[in-house]
C-alpha cells in the first residue's frame, strides 16, 4: 500500500470518528477517586455507628455494657463472679521494684511520709477516681531487691509487701479514701485554687471496715498495740530481725500518721489554703471546729 493510500484511509477514518467535545472527554482509568460513600447494607447514612444511642455520640460505654443486649451477668444470674463487677473498687498496681526505682531516681523523697499524692506528683503513677480507682495496690514484684526505709501509706498491700517494707525498718499503713478525697489528692492545686475548705475524709464502707481495722493488714483504724504484735509475728514468720524503731534517727518521721479524718499531711479538715497570699486560713467558730473535728 502506497503512502497516498495510507493518507486517504487515515483521513476517511478521522471523518468517521466523533469530534472531541466536553461530552466525550473522560479521565484516565484510576485517575479520579470517588470520595462519596456507597449505599452500603443499611443505606450508608449511619457510617457504621448504628441508630442513635451512645455509639453515635462518641462517649464511652460503662464496663460490662453489651450495646443494648441483656448483659452476661443478668443472663447468667446464678454465676456470682460477675455480680456487681461494675461497682467493685479497683486499685491500680505499683510494684516494689517500680517504687525502688523512683526512690533511686530521687523522684520520691524518703525523708517525709509517702502517700498517694506523693506518688502522683512524681509523674510515674496515675489513677482515675471516676473509673472506680480507689488508690494504690502495692505489689510484691521486686520484694527481694527493695532496700528503702520509708513510711508509706497505700490502699492495699499483701503480706509479702508488708514484710518487705518492715524488714528494712520501714512502716506501711493501709488507709481508705472516699472518691471525693481521691479527687483532691490527685490534683491538690486545682482544689486549693477553688478557695474551698478542706473536707473531712469519710469512713470506709461496711464491706471494707474489716480490712482497714485489721492489724494484720496494717489498717489505719487498727489498735497500735496489736500492730506491734503483728509486726513481731511477721518477722518471725519470714525469718528476719525486726529493727527497733525507737533507735532510728528518723523515728519521728516513721511514726507520723494521718488522722482518720485527715486528707493531707500537715493540713487539717476545715482549713483553707490561700495560694495567692501563701497563707492558711483556720476556722475560729467553735461550731465549725467541732464539726471538722468530729
Amino acid at each position: 500500500m502506497g503512502s497516498r493510500q495510507i493518507t486517504e484511509k487515515s483521513l476517511a477514518m478521522l471523518r468517521s470518528l466523533p469530534r472531541i467535545s466536553l461530552a466525550n472527554l473522560r479521565d484516565n482509568p484510576g485517575a479520579k477517586k470517588n470520595t462519596k460513600r456507597g449505599r452500603g447494607q443499611h443505606g450508608g447514612d449511619k457510617h457504621g455507628a448504628g441508630n442513635k444511642g451512645s455509639g453515635q455520640r462518641m462517649n464511652y460505654m460503662r464496663l460490662g455494657y453489651e450495646t443494648g443486649n441483656n448483659p452476661f451477668y443478668l443472663r447468667m444470674p446464678h454465676e456470682p463472679y460477675y455480680k456487681g463487677h461494675h461497682l467493685r473498687r479497683q486499685y491500680p498496681p505499683l510494684s516494689l521494684h517500680a517504687l525502688q526505682s523512683l526512690i533511686d531516681k530521687n523522684c520520691v523523697d524518703v525523708t517525709i511520709p509517702i502517700d498517694i499524692s506523693t506518688l502522683v506528683k512524681s509523674g510515674f503513677y496515675n489513677f482515675f477516681p471516676d473509673q472506680k480507682h480507689f488508690g494504690v495496690n502495692l505489689t510484691d514484684e521486686g520484694a527481694d531487691i527493695f532496700a528503702a526505709k520509708i513510711n508509706i501509706e497505700v490502699q492495699w498491700a499483701s503480706e509479702q509487701v508488708i514484710a518487705a517494707v518492715e524488714r528494712n525498718g520501714g512502716v506501711i499503713t493501709t488507709a481508705y479514701y472516699d472518691p471525693h478525697s481521691l479527687f483532691l489528692l490527685k490534683d491538690p492545686k486545682k482544689f486549693f485554687q477553688s478557695g474551698q475548705a478542706i473536707p473531712r475524709r469519710m469512713i470506709p464502707p461496711p464491706d471494707a471496715i474489716e480490712y482497714y481495722t485489721s492489724a494484720e493488714n496494717r489498717g489505719y483504724l487498727a489498735d497500735p498495740e496489736k500492730i506491734s504484735q503483728e509486726r513481731l509475728k511477721l518477722s518471725q514468720k519470714y525469718g528476719y530481725t525486726l529493727p527497733n524503731l525507737e533507735n532510728e534517727p528518723q523515728y519521728t518521721m516513721l511514726c507520723e500518721r494521718k488522722d482518720p479524718r485527715q486528707i493531707f499531711y500537715g493540713l487539717e479538715p476545715g482549713w483553707v489554703v490561700n495560694l495567692k497570699d501563701e497563707c492558711i486560713l483556720k476556722p475560729k467558730d467553735k461550731e465549725l471546729q467541732d464539726f471538722y473535728a468530729s
